[in-house]
């Protein structure tokens, strides 16, 4: 049938969704997969102007229409107004959900000249953005209708992939591989100018630590080109942070070069120096750290001479520039890929192809724990086109399209033996009695004791005891898990994969194929956020088996409900605190125990000379791991909204009791300049104000709740951030502004609902979390020390959200709320 397309007439296949067509007959991958049942909006195209889902309907249920998609809006090489506005504000982090809120805002717009904030939120409400983006998103509603109304001329798109990065190679494109992976080649064995051309090689090694630090880091290297291109590397992933820009900012800096000639090549573990991941808000003091040494001594050998092929190892400490006195870094730059985003050209995982490629899908057991019983293949065994694959990894398909490979993985009849995991009713027991014996990684036990603690608890006037618990939540990160595997005639491997750790990738996909680590190669594309729930192997491993038994290139992308099944998710905290003080409201004791969660920022920032402090990890029922703050979330909440009680329980004003109690002058800075830009003293009722110290920085929230009962409304949340000197401070408040959305759906409402360790809440129309409606006013303030090393800003700003929110709630309506999620069933709460 005949479908038209962006003003032209396609030949496709009826009976197909709209969304296949057009990514994969069409090659329009601006309309992106996200959950199969239309609830996050990333499939949207606009069907005779009007928003549909492309995943909902068949092409020939909008046969007669004319289909419009993002890659069809900008017109005679320039951008349409509403992409320039995007772009203007840099509404978007990872970007994968932005050409559906392009084309939403395109409606919107149509019908709708110059809408408020409302309309906006009711126009967009389908539309997810797990980044968090929806301030900016209301704002570039605001600059596009504008820029419509002065008809402002549009600018002439530069057709890049994410401007300054180095575009991965992708599946189809010409090798650019080195003979073998330069993290394991000594330097001066390396083919540097038959990739690069001739030039200076700058290379600074994995620094030895200093005892009491660490690094995540393995050094740094960059070419400078005679023509004076600049091209640095790092072992870093940008999965939305946009550590991208600020990395070149500071490599422009050492060098006193423009921007616009350093670009940066990030997760290629065949080029890049080795790195443990991106997590942890390690970007600025490890990567940021390697690249302004690496670069600051390139300097000193500037400027190269034509036809140069010199390698140079850094040895000693280079000068580095002062944050005083910086030029380039330190001002605000909104990412350069945002324009790849909003014109649908940015290709994610979920976007590459490939001729020949081929579609596996894997049999996963009901519950955590299940071992398989009885196998049976019959049902699928003799289909055409179908390889089935068993090794001692995994089950699995091969097919030609995804759709056929899960549902022949789904006609597999597999018994299972169920061990008898609990349910959410009863999950607090069940976590206090099955301790675990885990010794490596961030769920190691923690034990920290000063003083006498039942000595301080003695001595105390008044005691504060509760139990604190928060809820299994999912990452969900709009782009699934995806990975993309080509093997070589000479054995050699190539996974295209989005993860946040591709250097522990490359080592345990070796190690599942029985091969050398040079062997593989791990490449990460833009990918559709990550949030601390894509550091595993899994899909990379599944897919470079599958292709290894089929004999061609697969692809697996798990569905939405195997993302939320067979991903791991934000352990559950149980949290035992006592607290003593005097009148005077001096801390004389401090007990503080988490069972699961994890000891990120357990440690307290008040000044208590009696204290004894312990995690506990326990056996999780659910599958758990790495989340964005991880459990600096749980534990902030806990401590918070503890302090707040006893400040109250005494009598004293929560701010002033905190600043009398904090031994943190940099926190206690951050914590009156929160207040302050509150507006803390005239708010007569309802508010609430929090604080913390993780990885380095210091944050405080203040909120503002009205209403009481069943219906309360959190009217404005302002956070002020200090992370040492700022490198780019536009990339910075959007992180905060995402953070603080994020931090929102696990304060008010996002859990895990489990039955016998079967998750029951598996999807997007049944798993809760932000859109654009829930978001309040958020305003966020920087506190800037440029006599301090940079540090991270895309975790540290959760903590604080959920106990301002706690303690604004017991202001308002004098209730305590000590669970996360915050607003159970019998306490709704109204639209922002």
């Amino acid at each position: 049938m005949d479908l038209v397309v962006n003003g032209k007439a396609q030949s496709v296949r009826s009976a197909a969704s709209l969304l296949s067509v057009l990514r994969d007959e069409l090659g329009l991958t601006g309309a992106k997969p996200g959950c199969g049942e239309g609830a996050c909006g990333s499939c949207t195209v606009l069907a005779d102007g009007e928003p549909i889902r492309s995943c909902q309907c068949t092409a020939a249920d909008v046969a007669g229409r004319n289909i419009t998609t993002v890659e069809g809006l900008s017109t005679d090489g320039r951008l349409h107004r509403i992409q320039q506005a995007f772009v203007d504000i840099g509404a978007a982090q990872c970007g994968y959900c932005t050409p559906a809120m392009v084309l939403g805002v395109v409606a919107l717009l149509a019908r709708e000249p110059n809408p408020d904030d409302s309309a906006s939120d009711m126009a967009l409400a389908g539309n997810l953005c797990r980044c968090g983006c929806y301030p900016r998103i209301r704002r570039a509603v605001h600059r596009a209708a504008e820029l419509i109304a002065l008809g402002e001329v549009r600018t002439e798109m530069a057709f890049t992939t994410d401007t300054g990065r180095w575009g991965p190679p992708e599946p189809r494109s010409p090798g650019r591989r080195p003979t073998r992976p330069w993290d394991v080649t000594e330097p001066q064995d390396r083919d540097w100018f038959g990739m690069l051309g001739n030039g200076l090689v700058v290379v600074l090694p994995s620094p030895p630590l200093v005892p009491g630090t660490w690094s995540t880091g393995g050094g740094a290297w960059l070419h400078v080109a005679d023509r004076g291109t600049v091209t640095a590397f790092t072992g870093k992933v940008d999965v939305g942070q946009d550590n991208c820009t600020a990395l070149r900012l500071l490599v422009a800096e050492e060098l006193r070069i423009p921007l616009e000639k350093v670009r940066l090549v990030m997760g290629d573990t065949d080029l890049c120096p080795y790195d443990m991941g991106t997590f942890g808000s390690r970007s600025m003091p490890d990567a940021g750290s390697a690249l302004r040494r690496v670069a600051a001594h390139a300097r000193t050998l500037l400027p190269v001479p034509a036809g140069l092929q010199r390698i140079e190892i850094v040895t000693g400490e280079p000068l580095l520039s002062s944050p005083t006195e910086w030029r380039v870094a330190g001002t605000p730059h909104v990412p350069g890929g945002t324009l790849d985003a909003v014109t649908g050209r940015r290709r994610y995982v979920s976007d590459l192809t490939l001729p020949g490629l081929r579609h596996g899908a894997v049999l996963r057991p009901p519950v955590v724990g299940a071992t398989l019983r009885q196998f049976d293949t019959s049902a699928v065994e003799h289909r055409v086109g179908i390889v089935l694959v068993r090794t001692h990894a995994l089950i699995g398909v091969v097919a030609d399209d995804p759709a056929t490979a899960r549902s022949a993985v789904s006609d597999l009849r597999a018994r299972w033996v169920v061990p008898d995991p609990p349910s959410e009713g009863n999950l607090e027991p069940f976590l206090r009695s099955h301790p675990s014996a885990e010794t490596n990684g961030w769920n190691r036990p923690f034990h920290y004791e000063e003083g006498n603690r039942d000595q301080g608890l003695r001595a105390a006037e008044v005691i504060e005891e509760a139990t604190y618990t928060t809820a299994y939540i999912a990452t969900a990160a709009l782009e699934t898990h995806a990975a993309l595997a080509v093997w070589d005639p000479d054995g050699r491997l190539t996974v295209w994969v989005g993860t946040q750790t591709p250097f522990m990738v490359r080592a345990l996909v070796a190690a599942a194929l029985d091969l050398d680590e040079e062997q593989v190669r791990i490449i990460v594309p833009p990918t559709g956020g990550g949030f601390g729930g894509k550091h595993g192997a899994g899909v990379a491993t599944e897919a470079a088996i599958l292709a290894r038994e089929a004999g061609a290139p697969v692809k697996v992308e798990w569905t939405r409900h195997e993302e939320f099944t067979a991903g791991t998710l934000r352990p559950a905290a149980v949290i035992d605190v006592a607290v003593g003080a005097t009148l005077r409201g001096e801390l004389t004791a401090w007990t503080f125990t988490n069972i699961n969660s994890g000891p990120a920022a357990i440690s307290t920032p008040y000044r208590v000379l009696n204290q004894r402090i312990d995690f506990q990890p326990a056996s999780s029922p659910l599958l758990q791991g790495s989340y964005r703050a991880l459990a600096a979330t749980a534990n902030n909440f806990a401590r918070e909204s503890h302090i707040d009680g006893l400040a109250r329980k005494l009598g004293h004003d929560p701010l002033e009791f905190r600043l009398h109690n904090l031994a943190d002058e940099r926190l206690a800075a951050v914590l009156r300049t929160a207040a302050e830009h509150f507006g803390w003293a005239t708010v007569e009722a309802g508010r609430g104000i929090a604080c913390g110290v993780e990885k380095d920085g210091r944050v405080a929230t203040a909120a503002e709740v009205r209403g009481s009962g069943g219906n309360l409304q959190i009217v404005r949340l302002v956070t002020a951030y200090e992370c040492g000197a700022l490198v780019n401070p536009e990339t910075v408040i959007n992180q905060i502004e995402g953070a603080t959305v994020m931090a929102l759906g696990g304060a008010l409402f996002e859990a895990i609902h489990f039955t016998d360790g079967v998750i029951t809440n598996g999807s997007f129309s049944s798993y809760r979390v932000p859109r654009i409606h829930d978001v309040p006013h958020i305003e966020v303030v920087l506190v800037d020390r440029p006599d301090l090393p940079s540090a991270g800003a895309g975790e540290t700003p959760m903590i604080a959200v959920a106990p301002a929110i706690a303690n604004a709630i017991f202001d308002a309506t004098g209730r305590r709320l000590r669970s996360l999620p915050l607003l159970a069933d019998d306490v709704p709460h109204s639209k922002t």
